[in-house]
């Protein structure tokens, strides 16, 4: 039974894999930066993501993400979850397992509004009480391979044993990515 569940998620990998692209992107605010990697996240099918995050003053997350894209009419649902290392500035290091999704629409050929949420609790996660991460913004498809985007992000840490809070990113960014 293992065996054959095995040779089925190793199926739908190849077969989503077939038709999507990789994008490399990057993205400055305030008081972070934020670098990623994603291997279908426009597409119906699987998509796997990975970044890093950092901020001077709360320290840095670095994530593995697995998702599945559906369509939904218009919107492009994601639901997924991600594998997170955590080393706050102010708390002990760990790890977080974090659950989530979120929504994009394209609207034309080259714009899209995305939004997602991923949560861990105390449960899913050491070093820290919670793990939050949010976003929100617009894409503009300046000439492909090159997107431009904005948006609002968050990363949160709640401390634990008389750790204080680390927000990693909280404000407004602007990014740049390129698929391939």
């Amino acid at each position: 039974m293992n065996k054959l569940l095995l040779a089925g998620v190793a199926s739908l990998a190849l077969v989503s894999a077939a038709a999507n692209a990789i994008s490399i992107s990057g993205e400055a605010g305030e008081k972070y930066t934020n670098v990623g990697v994603g291997f279908g996240t426009d597409t119906t099918g699987l998509a796997f993501t990975g970044n890093w995050a950092h901020s001077d003053d709360d320290g840095d997350v670095a994530g593995l993400g697995l998702g599945l894209n559906v369509p939904l009419g218009p919107l492009m649902g994601t639901v997924g979850g991600k594998a997170l290392y955590l080393n706050p500035k102010d708390g002990d290091e760990g790890y977080a397992v974090a659950v989530g999704g979120g929504l994009s629409w394209k609207i034309g050929d080259t714009f899209t509004l995305f939004g997602d949420y991923y949560y861990s609790p105390d449960s899913l996660s050491s070093g820290v009480k919670d793990y939050q991460e949010a976003s929100a913004g617009a894409r503009w498809t300046i000439l492909r391979p090159v997107t431009i985007e904005a948006g609002y992000r968050y990363i949160g840490l709640e401390g634990k044993d008389g750790n204080r809070d680390n927000d990693i990113a909280d404000g407004p960014y602007v990014g740049v990515s390129a698929g391939f």
